[in-house]
């Protein structure tokens, strides 16, 4: 088994890394920001000092952080990813990010002699933990070929989308769809419980039609119960609508209701849930609406 060094041990990093320690691999991570979490060095998890160390050492490079210039940093920074790589490495950004930089970053590492892929994730907190995420990748063939034993130990639907960025591109893509049903969601359900009706009754009666989606299932239950502790954060969904939206001007595309999502996630975070789960954008609505959701 290949060495991994593993850049991003947070909400959905932590449990990703946990699935390769679980499976055999030999993980490394970064001790520069923060101790790596006590039950991942239980599991074998090794730290160094900083990601140069993380690169020298490993013959895989994953970095799942929250944003582009996060990326950039590790990757290129003083000290850097790039700076510790030599030839025949490869690097898999699992993180969510701007294509037109990830292509930029793709041929920076490729310059270097190691390939890149860009493999962002969909499935959340609970998908991390059930390592059953969807892998959206973007890359070479034979870099994917190579990644494929590691990323099935951590996602169930793993697809090659095609070069450098395309992976990237399917996750803004990813991110508009998840957006627009939890808006949807979220008005169904306002609509329900203004009009006076169990909402709890009327979404598992919607379970049972076209309407059902996981996130009926998930975040609908999450809006109801009011448990809005994060999978995936508002300030995160937020970020990645931006890269929708800035990509659409790029194109010349029209994203209405991606607009409109992205209003209401900028209203939750104007009213001090930018860190709440996603499934919260309900209360952006509620407070028009002057109701909440099961009250």
């Amino acid at each position: 088994m290949e060495t991994i060094g593993f850049i991003g041990l947070g909400i959905m990093g932590a449990p990703m890394a946990g699935h390769l320690l679980d499976a055999g691999y030999s993980v490394i991570t970064s001790d520069h920001r923060s101790k790596p979490p006590v039950d991942l060095t239980a599991k074998g998890l090794k730290a160094v000092t900083g990601s140069q160390a993380v690169a020298r050492a490993a013959d895989i490079v994953i970095t799942m952080v929250p944003d582009t210039p996060q990326v950039e940093e590790v990757l290129f920074g003083e000290n850097g990813v790039a700076s510790g790589l030599s030839k025949g490495k490869l690097v898999i950004d699992m993180s969510s990010i701007s294509p037109i930089a990830t292509k930029k970053f793709a041929q920076k590492i490729n310059e270097l002699g190691c390939d890149y892929l860009d493999a962002p994730v969909s499935g959340g907190e609970v998908g991390a933990k059930a390592a059953s995420l969807t892998i959206m990748v973007g890359g070479e063939d034979k870099a994917f070929e190579r990644a494929r034993p590691i990323f099935e130990k951590m996602g169930k639907n793993i697809t090659l989308v095609g070069p450098n960025s395309v992976g990237q591109t399917t996750k803004v893509a990813n991110q508009i769809v998840v957006a627009l049903t939890i808006e949807a969601v979220a008005e169904a359900l306002v609509f329900a419980s203004k009009a006076g009706a169990d909402p709890a009754k009327v979404r598992q009666a919607l379970m049972g039609g076209l309407a059902s989606s996981r996130i009926l299932e998930v975040h609908g239950e999450r809006m109801i119960k009011r448990t809005f502790a994060p999978g995936f954060r508002i300030e995160l969904h937020a970020k990645d609508l931006n890269l929708a939206l800035e990509g659409a001007r790029s194109l010349g595309v029209s994203l209405p209701h991606t607009a409109t999502a992205q209003e209401l996630f900028n209203s939750c975070s104007a009213n001090g849930g930018a860190k709440e789960d996603h499934s919260a954008l309900v209360r952006a609505l509620e407070r028009m609406a002057n109701h909440e959701v099961g009250a």
